[in-house]
């Protein structure tokens, strides 16, 4: 039996491979063929794979936003009743403010609360009302003079008025009154000035009229 002539590496010629053996140009071409798809996986399989990575991410991410958004719309329904019933008890709170007709007596009824308990009503001088979205305001420009205990009593009298009276106060100033080289006392008069507001509700034709007014100031803003 003959024995395969072994090749040896140093023997072949680089710069002529087509008189190599046909064993050496097999292996040869197994090498070249397997750096070649090495290199193929470099440069684009492992791209790709990186790429895939990042869809992985970015699925994942929108998977939570999704469950988020998901678990907002499950919620959307108790939070629609919730709404009307607020919108339901703020018109029963609206609806205990005085109305348009109730106003002119509700100013009468104030200052006369005011001159019941003592204090003098220097000025009191209603201005034209400012509409809102769904109630008005009424300015009360006023200076009144009276005693600590007469402003208590006068405050007290408005929370017992029959209608729901709301009073904020606005650049109010309260300063003693008392005549030259007298002390301050718990009786010695002080002075109320600056202005007061009132709120009524606005019936449905004023509410009407005041979305109309705010369409039509958007579209006349557009």
């Amino acid at each position: 039996m003959s024995k395969k002539k072994q090749i040896k590496l140093n023997e072949l010629d680089f710069n002529n491979i087509g008189l190599w053996p046909q064993q050496a140009k097999i292996v040869f071409c197994t090498l070249v063929s397997l750096v070649i798809v090495l290199a193929a996986w470099y440069f684009l399989i492992s791209d790709k794979r990186t790429e895939l990575e990042g869809l992985e991410s970015r699925e994942s991410e929108l998977r939570t936003e999704f469950e988020k958004e998901q678990g907002k719309a499950a919620n959307l329904e108790p939070l629609k009743q919730q709404l009307a019933q607020m919108e339901q008890q703020l018109q029963q709170m609206l609806r205990q403010l005085p109305s348009k007709t109730e106003m002119p007596d509700l100013i009468v009824d104030i200052s006369q609360t005011a001159l019941a308990t003592g204090i003098t009503n220097e000025l009191f001088q209603p201005g034209p009302e400012q509409p809102k979205e769904f109630y008005a305001e009424k300015p009360i420009a006023l200076r009144m003079i009276g005693s600590y205990h007469q402003f208590g009593g006068f405050v007290s009298g408005v929370a017992s008025l029959p209608r729901v009276v709301i009073m904020t106060m606005h650049d109010i100033s309260l300063k003693p009154r008392a005549k030259d080289g007298q002390g301050i006392t718990p009786n010695s008069p002080l002075e109320l000035a600056g202005t007061v507001k009132t709120y009524r509700y606005l019936d449905e034709d004023e509410v009407a009229k005041q979305e109309a007014a705010s369409t039509a100031g958007k579209k006349g803003g557009t």
